[in-house]
């Protein structure tokens, strides 16, 4: 199954090392940040489990809930916290689904048979409060990723959505952003009172709280 930009996520439940959980429920007002790992007790991914855990004030700023997915059992990925905890000194408290039978990965696509037939590449899922993914990102097996990018598209979404513009590139909190063509100029003036900058009719650049 293909999932795009604007789909809705979609829901499963299923055991966890924190319970059973239903995803748009669990999910409830949050953003969610579900991620998958290609196995249980592999290097880059307990770096990656650890990175997650040493973020969770972020992702509580944010109101965005982490969800992690590996395709090992609940009793595999509790033994595994262990170690997470051990070797990145973080104490890992966000559920991570058990897929041994690759349902879930193979419902949002997680399963690249050019990687592996059972083990999930590294999918990121950006998911907002309405259910909608806002964001996809898939890294290879062997490509840690990078937690700066995922929170900064977390900022970047959350602010367009509260404020109606657009991010360049290379945008942080705090940057300038980019009007929307089709907001007219009349209208803008209206929305960004503050004054904005016409560099050209469709590039517009404005500060924003």
């Amino acid at each position: 199954m293909s999932l795009h930009i604007g789909d809705t996520a979609p829901d499963f439940t299923v055991a966890t090392t924190t319970g059973e959980i239903s995803l748009h429920d669990w999910a409830c007002d949050s953003w969610v940040f579900f991620f998958s790992h290609p196995a249980d007790f592999t290097p880059v991914c307990t770096t990656e489990m650890g990175m997650t855990a040493r973020l969770a004030a972020e992702f509580e700023k944010r109101n965005c809930k982490p969800l992690g997915l590996s395709t090992d059992t609940v009793e595999e990925h509790l033994a595994w916290v262990k170690d997470v905890d051990e070797t990145q000194g973080v104490t890992l408290t966000f559920p991570i689904v058990a897929d041994p039978d690759l349902t879930i990965a193979k419902l949002y696509d997680m399963i690249h048979p050019d990687q592996s037939e059972t083990a999930a590449v590294r999918s990121v899922f950006i998911i907002d409060p309405a259910k909608k993914i806002r964001l996809t990102m898939t890294y290879p097996m062997s490509v840690g990723r990078n937690f700066d990018e995922i929170l900064r598209v977390i900022d970047s979404l959350q602010l367009a959505d509260k404020a109606r513009i657009a991010t360049p590139a290379d945008w942080r909190p705090g940057d300038k952003v980019i009007i929307p063509p089709s907001i007219p100029d009349e209208k803008a003036r209206e929305m960004f009172p503050q004054g904005f900058t016409t560099i050209k009719p469709y590039l517009r650049l404005v500060e924003v709280a």
